[in-house]
Formats: C-alpha cells, structure tokens, sequence
C-alpha cells in the first residue's frame, strides 16, 4: 500500500470461498472503544486465535499457506459470531500488516467508487485476551477472548486499475493536499505536527446535530489525505446506508477543502472558527436525521478500567 493506492491483485481463493459462504442473518454484538480510544465488538462467544508468524518479508508479496491456514480457522469462527461483518467481502493480503488482514468491497455510487475497507486487528491484547500458549519472538501468543479489534472506513476512490480482468489496484481520492504543519521541540526531541486529528474533529462537528458528542467515534475523520467515513453499524444493508452520507458529505467538502486547510494550519480546531461556521449554517437538517439516536457512554469495565459503549436509542 502507497499513500494514494492499494495493491488488491494478492488475495486467497479459499479464504474468499469461505466468505462467500458466509451465514444469512445477524448475530447480538456490542460495539466498545478501549480506554486507549480502539474500537472492538464484543460477541456473545468466545473465539480461539492461534499463534501467528509476526514477521513478513514485505519484498514478498505472496502470504505463506500456514499462514493463511490459521487465518482460515479464525475466519471461520466469527463468521458463525458475527456472519454480517463479512457478507460481501473479498480478502486481501497486505505484507506489512499481517496482523492485521484486510477484507474490502467496491461499490459505486453515480459516477463515484468508494472502498470499503475492514481491518481486523489480530495482535495480542494482555487487557482483552486470554493466553492459550505464550508467543516467542516470531509467533504472536495463541489465545481466546470475546473482543474483536477492528476498524472499516469507506474511502473515495479516483480510479480502479484492472489486470486480466480483474481488480489489481485502487487510487485514492485524495482531496486534502497536506496535513503537514510543521515541527515542535529541539534535537531528539523534536515532533512533527499534523493536522489530520483537527481536520477529523472539523468534519465530524460539522456533519454531526450540533451539540452532540460522540467521542471517541468520529463518523467522518481524516484518512489517506481524504474525507473518510467510519462505520460502526456493519452490515451490508448498513454499508450501502452510509454511502449516500459520504457522498454528500464529500461532494460538499471537495470543493472548500483548501479553505478548511487554511483556516487549520495556525489553530487548532474550534467550533467558532469563522470557516466552520459558514459551513455549519449551509448543513440541511436532513443530513443530521441519521445520527439522532447514536450515544456513546462511558463505563468502568471490570478492571476499573474506562470504555465506551455505542448505543442506538430512538430519538
């Protein structure tokens, strides 16, 4: 993966088969954020990871078959936990995150292609999981838990690049030119500053009801230079609802995004900059009757430790 492409052409016939096969219906989960602010559903089973190879030479763009062996037995149990996150979904393999296999599917929307793209994050999790066999320094440890760590994002695309008739590569619809401020601090201390966490706050505020706090769930957020939106419902019938949503969201801010950059790279984000205030006066009413039931609630877990809960409630 580049920063404006993502190679698609590696992926597995029978992990693809297996997820064809995915279930009909919906089974019961929850949707958290950790106390570190990452998202996980929890299903109402537990779910066995085996030990995973760590290490993947990126010059090599073919997965090992053990591998992709031991993705096949985890794939297997959460299409019976939760077979609508999977339904139309198409595996692909990205040698610089093993850990963390990638699942997407293309649609189009008038003349527009969005990716949606979903990463399960596999790594080991001392706070949410259970050690079966410990790991080493090239295997990941074996374990169990109910928590499933994942993110899923649909992103505008610019282009679809095809080889022998199918999908080889996708560009990005890149809308933002730089999220680069500068630098703070001196010598080994020195920080980059990048404005993509205010660019998020900016689009999430302005397409959200006003007043209404989501945190840590950003819906639109900055990602791969582009207006993204973050899925937390996850079936298909819920992808294709978000569709339109970004849609509208991104046809209105492409245009004044060099004006939302501007007003961004000497400040951070607030709610009375004079740009995002113009923007708020022009948002329909309409655009804000998804979001009216969503609450995020915060609660210690049985560790004394803080989480967050999604919930949809009637408005």
């Amino acid at each position: 993966m580049t920063a404006n492409r993502i190679q698609t052409g590696v992926s597995d016939p029978a992990l693809n088969a297996l997820l064809a096969r995915s279930p009909e219906g919906e089974r019961p989960l929850s949707r958290h954020f950790s106390q570190t602010e990452e998202f996980f559903v929890r299903t109402q089973d537990e779910y066995g990871v085996p030990r995973l190879a760590i290490h993947h030479d990126v010059r090599r763009p073919e997965p090992d078959p053990g591998y992709l062996a031991r993705l096949g037995e985890v794939l297997s149990q959460l299409l019976q936990l939760v077979p609508q996150l999977w339904r139309g979904l198409t595996y692909l393999f990205d040698p610089a995150e093993v850990l963390r296999p990638s699942f997407f599917q293309l649609h189009r929307l008038g003349e527009r292609r969005y990716l949606y793209l979903l990463r399960l994050d596999l790594a080991y999790r001392p706070q949410s999981h259970r050690v079966l066999e410990r790991g080493d320094n090239d295997l990941s440890p074996a374990y169990s838990t109910r928590e499933m760590y994942l993110e899923s994002f649909l992103i505008p695309l610019q282009g679809v690049e095809t080889e022998n008739g199918r999908v080889d590569g996708l560009l990005i619809d890149q809308a933002i030119s730089n999220t680069w401020v500068g630098e703070t601090g001196r010598g080994y201390f020195v920080q980059g500053i990048w404005m993509d966490n205010d660019l998020t706050r900016f689009f999430s505020r302005l397409l959200l009801p006003a007043g209404q706090r989501t945190y840590p769930y950003f819906p639109y957020l900055c990602r791969y230079r582009t207006l993204c939106r973050s899925l937390v419902r996850f079936s298909a019938e819920e992808r294709e609802a978000a569709l339109p949503q970004l849609d509208r969201a991104y046809g209105f801010l492409k245009p004044v995004m060099g004006r939302v950059e501007s007003a961004l790279k000497g400040q951070e984000f607030s709610e009375d900059n004079p740009v995002f205030r113009e923007l708020k006066s022009r948002i329909p009413e309409s655009w804000y009757l998804p979001w009216e039931g969503l609450r995020v609630e915060a609660y210690l877990n049985e560790y004394d430790h803080k989480e967050y809960r999604i919930e949809d409630r009637a408005p």
